[in-house]
């Protein structure tokens, strides 16, 4: 009787092992994204895949990737990150105000959903003055939409940009001692 006993809680131990998940470690990792318009935005807490849309905003991402195989947005700041809304970085002077030395271009506006993940170019109250600033948002953001150009999406590491320190609310989400971005870089470089 012990026997059947004892083989019946190693069955039973057994069955719970094979069911319970692998640590992280042990498990499969996550292949990642890869593609002509993929870009990886490295920052402290790891790494977010981000998948460009031509179809959406050619003239957009093609500026936005002449910016990153220069290594523009390399050490710039999330200068603005409102939670629940949005982070935004890609000024290089740090205060909502600056550009690359590439001219603006013109809006490319469509019906694409802001949602959460979603990445929009930003700009001032000229549609046509979009340059190398653009956001991330942390969730739905309808009221933007057909109004600012959707230019691509997260692919992988939204939880990297939900750690993205947050600014103050009584002050339009300026960030004091923001996160920054360690390096920006195509996929098909990524070394």
């Amino acid at each position: 009787m012990q026997r059947l006993t004892v083989a019946f809680a190693f069955a039973i131990a057994w069955a719970l092992a094979l069911a319970a998940p692998l640590p992280a470690a042990a498990q499969a990792a996550k292949p990642a994204a890869t593609g002509p318009h993929i870009v990886y935005l490295d920052t402290k807490n790891g790494r977010v895949a981000i998948r460009l849309r031509p179809d959406l905003a050619p003239k957009h991402v093609k500026q936005i990737e002449t910016l990153v195989k220069r290594g523009f947005y390399d050490g710039i700041v999330f200068h603005r990150v409102i939670d629940g809304f949005m982070a935004q970085t890609g000024d290089p002077t740090g205060t909502g105000t600056g550009g690359s030395d590439l001219p603006d271009i013109p809006a490319e506006f469509t019906q694409t959903p802001f949602k959460r993940g979603t990445v929009g170019m930003a700009r001032s109250q000229d549609p046509d003055s979009a340059n190398s600033q653009f956001f991330i948002c942390f969730g739905d953001a309808s009221f933007l939409n057909g109004q600012y150009t959707v230019v691509g999406e997260v692919v992988s590491g939204m939880d990297v940009v939900d750690k993205i320190k947050k600014g103050a609310k009584d002050d339009n989400g300026a960030v004091v001692n923001p996160d920054k971005i360690v390096k920006m870089q195509m996929a098909a470089d990524a070394k």
